[in-house]
This record gives structure tokens, sequence and C-alpha cells, in this order.
């Protein structure tokens, strides 16, 4: 029983989603499904066949060499789907989308077979009948003919030859066919090209002419059609493709496109739908040229491109930007006036309005500031607004604001300030008047009738004595704000933590400093004057080294308390600004440790000069019994706990951490050696030792140490360490030669080495 219309598409549609899974499903779904979309098969089905093929030869997932293996195969169906009398338009796209993606295939195919020629002439079918629908077609399908025209173009003319030698890795293009080829000869095919060109710039030689008018609008001013703006914007980005791959032919059609002005045409009386069209082909245009002089600036047609750009936005302005326009004078007289009447010739600019005068009685700041006597304005909260509404409008409106109005609201605001200033002082002066008279009863006032500020201006007309002083009431002192509450020791420790998080925030926030660009200024450089990454690094190790230098004593004593109320004594943990500075700047370095190692030896070099000084300073001071702390040594280990568990077999990041830092002790090696518990890793330690030994003398013998304890310890890294041991300390090889020999046990010295090379 055959399955009807919508069980096929459905199986279809599963094979369809196993080779999108998986590409290499191609190779059998491809020739399984050919029979099945072919020219007799239902219409829903040959539509989902044509889009999967088109689909197939599109997608980047499957190899060009599948897909030219496939090109051949699917030929002889596309050739008989075109071939279909009044096929379906949808069906027709698909195909000739399919067959512009194949065209480069079969043509290399071709190369490579000089004696098939059924391919190629199936392709040549299918290429004659796609040039019969390019001028006659609906508009899809004319687009989809200037795609494959486009191919066609691109494909049969000359391109670059990367590599000669490996012509299937190389762009497929006329380079590739060989002069003598007997069935594409190279004069025929670049002929060909050349007249697809012309025929694809022709649509850019139209002359235009006036179709109708209709009421007084123009209804089209092309000798296109109305959809022919679709088939310039087509053609248009066709041509990008070909100026970006084809330096042969770039010249030309930039040149073409140059000559072309959309906007031609364009006039104030255009009908909605042309003037969207105009629009649409004038964008396109402007993008095309645009990306060609982004891309050379400097290129032959620089100046002409700006040009051209130029003259259509000035078009534009002048046909589309209707804002700009003023209103035109009116046709006839209107109320029994003559136009010059009504027509704006020299009038006067009349004064602008007056703000309102201030209210009576006491004034706000809201009402010195008030210049409009609109009852909404002057009753609406400003305050209701978010801040960041209030910026987004208030910047924008100073921008565009008349400068002359604004001088003139501030020289209102300044009068009204001048005469509430100069009329509260005439208050001021005034004396208050004087009490009722009162026969009975009158007690005289001893108190003086003239205020303070009275007093003060008859004191500043006197000339002053020598050594006369100001009365003490009336006295001017400096003025001094009052001292703030001490901060509490958890105060100071939660502020400190929040710089330290502003600081490292900041760090993350700036760019990596330009290694190319950095100018080497050796010794005699400052420290973090480029307010970069690097200086922010510098302040912070230097503030967790030095910013509590000398202070460690202090905080020693202060550690002990001693609890009133039991007599017992409480040793509290030591919690300084410096040690959190320390202990966030060690989880930012662990956090990406190959990146940010510079930083670690960086702040560890900073901490071993802090010691020294801290040691030096200590010693010279002979009143002072304390011995400062090292923060170098235990900072060295912490960092190398950090990163150890995380390094693999190919980092040299150990060793470079290794070879930077100032000091290296037992503790440091115990951490080294603790890498060779892993048989990947062996090879990692060894090396760091090696490297230790070599470049690092003063350290020499506790490596060698080191070397000789992996030998004994670790059975995986014997070979390795064996062949140094016997180069730095070859007694220790002998030794254990003489035991094995007397044992009767094979020496375990590598091969080609002698026991005593030194």
């Amino acid at each position: 029983m055959s399955l009807s219309t919508a069980d096929q598409i459905s199986k279809l549609e599963a094979a369809r989603q196993l080779v999108l899974a998986d590409s290499t499903h191609y190779a059998q779904i491809v020739p399984g499904i050919l029979p099945i979309i072919g020219a007799h098969a239902d219409l829903d089905i040959r539509r989902w066949g044509t889009e999967f093929l088109a689909e197939t030869f599109a997608t980047p997932i499957l190899e060009n060499k599948a897909k030219e293996s496939l090109s051949i195969v699917v030929l002889q169906t596309l050739k008989d789907l075109l071939e279909v009398p009044g096929e379906d338009a949808g069906v027709i796209q698909s195909v000739i989308r399919a067959a512009a993606s194949i065209y480069g295939f079969v043509l290399r195919y071709t190369i490579n077979n000089p004696n098939d020629s059924t391919a190629w002439s199936r392709m040549a079918a299918i290429k004659s009948n796609i040039m019969k629908r390019w001028d006659t077609a609906t508009t899809g399908i004319r687009i989809c003919c200037i795609k494959f025209a486009q191919r066609v173009v691109q494909v049969q003319t000359p391109g670059l030859v990367a590599d000669p030698r490996r012509p299937e890795q190389n762009e497929i293009s006329l380079a590739l066919v060989p002069r003598d080829h007997p069935l594409i000869p190279q004069s025929n095919l670049e002929a060909e090209a050349s007249g697809l060109l012309d025929r694809l710039l022709n649509i850019f030689y139209e002359e235009s002419r006036q179709v109708g008018n209709r009421g007084g609008q123009v209804v089209c001013a092309l000798t296109m059609n109305c959809s022919d703006a679709v088939l310039v914007n087509a053609t248009l980005n066709c041509m990008s493709v070909l100026v970006r791959t084809r330096q042969s032919i770039s010249n030309k059609i930039i040149a073409v496109v140059l000559n072309f002005n959309p906007m031609k045409q364009a006039s104030s009386t255009m009908s909605p739908k042309f003037k969207v069209q105009i629009r649409s082909m004038e964008r396109t245009t402007r993008a095309f040229l645009m990306n060609i002089q982004r891309r050379n600036e400097n290129g032959p047609f620089s100046g002409r491109i700006k040009q051209h750009v130029e003259r259509m936005d000035r078009t534009r302005i002048e046909v589309f930007d209707e804002g700009s326009r003023k209103r035109a004078a009116p046709s006839e007289p209107t109320d029994g006036l003559d136009n010059a009447k009504r027509m704006r010739l020299g009038a006067e600019i009349t004064g602008r309005a007056s703000p309102p005068p201030l209210p009576a009685g006491p004034v706000s700041v809201a009402q010195l500031f008030t210049l409009t006597s609109e009852q909404g304005l002057t009753s609406f909260d400003v305050t209701q607004l978010p801040i960041e509404l209030t910026v987004r409008i208030a910047l924008p409106v100073l921008q565009r604001i008349d400068h002359g109005l604004l001088d003139e609201a501030i020289n209102s605001v300044r009068s009204r300030y001048l005469y509430l200033s100069r009329k509260q002082q005439a208050a001021v002066q005034i004396p208050p008047p004087p009490p009722p008279e009162e026969d009975e009863d009158y007690e005289p006032d001893f108190e003086p009738m003239e205020d303070s500020e009275q007093i003060l201006n008859k004191v500043d007309t006197l000339p002053l004595e020598d050594g006369q002083d100001l009365p003490a009431e009336i006295a001017i002192r400096p003025f001094e704000l009052a001292q703030p509450p001490p901060l509490t020791e958890e105060e100071a420790g939660h502020l400190g933590r929040g710089t330290i998080s502003r600081v490292f925030s900041m760090m993350n926030v700036l760019e990596e400093p330009n290694t190319a660009k950095r100018h080497k200024s050796g010794l005699n450089r400052l420290a973090g004057s480029n307010y970069d990454r690097e200086a922010w690094t510098t302040v912070i190790t230097r503030l967790a080294s030095r910013a509590s230098a000398g202070l460690e004593a202090e905080n020693d004593e202060k550690r002990t308390t001693v609890d009133r109320t039991n007599g017992t004594i409480a040793i509290r943990s030591p919690n300084t600004l410096s040690d959190g500075i320390r202990e966030t700047l060690w989880k930012y370095i662990i956090e990406d440790f190959r990146i940010r190692i510079p930083i670690a030896i960086a702040w560890l070099n900073e901490e071993w000069y802090n010691d020294r000084m801290q040691i030096q300073a200590a010693q010279s001071d002979s009143e002072q019994d304390f011995t400062p702390h090292q923060h170098c040594e235990k900072w060295v280990l912490k960092v190398l706990d950090g990163i150890v568990p995380y390094l693999d077999a190919k980092d040299k990041v150990l060793i470079r951490f290794l070879s930077e830092i100032p000091g290296i002790n037992e503790q440091v090696l115990e951490r080294v050696k603790g890498l060779a518990r892993d048989p990947e890793r062996v090879g990692l330690a060894v090396n760091a030792i090696h490297y230790l030994i070599l470049l690092r003398p003063p350290v020499r013998e506790i490596c060698i140490d080191a070397l000789e304890d992996l030998w004994r310890n670790y059975e995986d890294a014997r070979l390795p360490t064996a062949k140094l041991l016997s180069k730095w300390r070859p007694g220790v090889l002998e030794d254990r030669t003489s035991k094995l020999t007397l044992q009767g046990s094979p020496t375990l010295v590598p091969k080609g080495e002698s026991v005593a090379a030194g």
C-alpha cells in the first residue's frame, strides 16, 4: 500500500534530521531520495525535495569533496524538474539555488575528467533553461537567476591560486582550467562570463522616463516595473561578492555603480510605494559603496565614492526630509487680502514675555527661580523623576537651548536676587518701633538700642589704636568643624576591606597593558606611573607588604587581653589590614594563576624586600626587643600550595615562578617533589629542580639533595634523576651500584653513560 503525501514528507523529514545530526549520512540519503522527489512526484514532495537539495549544497558542515561527488548525481533530477511545464515557482527557485551552489563543483569535476561530457552537457542545459527565465519569470525567480549568473561569473573569471601544487585546495575559478581542455576552452568560458556580467550591470543602464501621472503624482519614474527595485538591490548584493573576490572586474563594477544614482528620478510628488522603493535602492547603494571605501580608503575610487555618497545625501534630504522645509505660501488670497499681506516678508520680532513678578511676603527658593506663570509647570514635583531620567532629559535640553534665552533667564533671576537682598538689608537697618509710652511703672531699659550689625558697622568706621582689640562678643573667630568620633577597630577593618575590594574591581575593569607599545624605561623607571593595570598591581603589592611595616609589635601586644571577670588571658588572632590585602591578593592570583603569575612574582619580591628592611631596622634599634615577622616564606608556600594541584605535565609556570622568587628553601622543594607522586608530572618536577641547579647556584646543594631524595624514594623518578645525579653527584650512584653488585642485581644507571661521568 502506497503511503500518503503527509506520511512520505514525515519520513523524508526524519532523514533530514539524521543528516543534520551526522553529515556522513549525506552520501546515502541524497541518492536514496532522488527517485522520490523526481519530476513525477506530488507538488508538496517536489517542494520539500528541491528545498532539501538547496540546503544540502549550501550547508558548511558537508565537505567540498562530498559535495562534488553528490553534484554529479543530482544533475539529471534538477534538469528534469526545470523542464516540467508550468512548474511551481517555489520549486523553480530551489532548483536554481541548488544549481548555483553546484556549478563550481561540476566545473571542477569536468576539469579533472575531460573525457566525461555527460555532466557538463547536463549543466549547460540547466544553465540555458535558467537564462531563458531571467527576463520573463516572477520576481522571486529572477532574483535566483541573478544569483546564479553571479556564481557563473565568479567561477568563469580568473581568481587567485594559493598553491598550484594542490589544485583541490584552491578556489574554483577560470585559473584552474587548462588551456587545451577539450570540453571547456578558456576563451569560451571567459567570453560567456563577460557577457553575463554586462547583462547583470545592464539594470543600472536603464534610461529613465515618465510612465504616467495620476492626480499630480508620479506613478513610476523608471522603465523598470515597481518590482525592479528589488532586482536592483539583489544585483548590488551580488556585485559586492564579485568586487571582493575578483579584482580583475571590480573596477568595472564600481565605475558602473558610481554612474547609477537611484535618487535621480526622486521628487516630492512621488507615491508612497515608489518612495519606499527609491529609499531602499539608495540605502543598498550607499552600503555597497561604503563597504568598498572601508576596505580600501586609499583606493582609486575613494574620492568619487565620497562625492557620490554626499550627492545622494543632499538629494535625499531635499526630497524626503519634509521637516526641514517651510510651509509654502498660499496660492490664492485669503479673506480677500493680498498675498503680500499674508506672507512673512519683514515682520519684526516681538519681545519675549517678561517673567511674572514675585509674590508679596516671604519668597522661597523655588519661587525665586520660577520664571513661568503656568500652573501645571509650577505645581510639578520634579523630585518624583528618577535621577537617570532627569539627566537624560536635561542634557539634550541644555545642548539645544538658545543662548539668548538662557542669558535672559539668568539675568532675571539675578535681578530678583539683588532686589531681595537689598530689601532684606533695608529691613535690618530700620530700627524697631519704640514701645508705647507708659506713665506708670516706667523702668529704664539699659540695653543698647542698636543691634549687633549696626555696632559692627560703627566699629569698622572707627580708627583702631595701637594694641586695641575688638570686644570679645563681636570678635570674628575662625570656624572649626567638630572632630568626628574615632573609628573602632571593627569599623576601620570594614572600611579597609571595602577599599581593597574596590581596588581589585578596578584591576578587573582595566585592560591588559599592550606589550608591543610599552616603553622600556629600564631601572630608572617610576613604578605605577601609567595608571594602568600594572600600576594598580604595584600599588596593591606595596600596600600588602609595606602598609603595616613596623606595626607588628604593637599588634602582637594587642593580641593578649585580660578578662577582668575571671582573670583569664584571652589571645586574639591578628586581623590586620595588610593580612586582608595579602589574602585577597592570593585569591586573585589563584583564580587565574597562569595569566597572573607575574603579579605573584612582583608581590613576593616586595614581601622579601620588606622583610629585609624590617630585619635591618630591628638590628639598628638596640632598644627594641622584637623580631619582625617574615611574610615572604609563608606566602611563597601558600601560593605553591594553591597552584601545584592544578599543574599539568607541560606547564612552564612552575619553572618561571621558581626562577624569579627571591628565596628557595627545603619547604619549597618539598612542594616540588610532591609532584612526583603523579607519574605524569615526574618530568615537570625533575625539570624544575634541574633548572634551579643550573641557574641558581646558591641553592644548588639543596636541589641536588632533592634530586637524590627523588631517586631514592620515587620509583617513577629514578630514570630521569639518575641521569642528572651521574653528573652532579655520582657518588650516590656508585654506592648504589656497589651494593647492587654485591646483591647480584642490575644497576639503574642510564644506558650509554658512565657512573663516574661528570
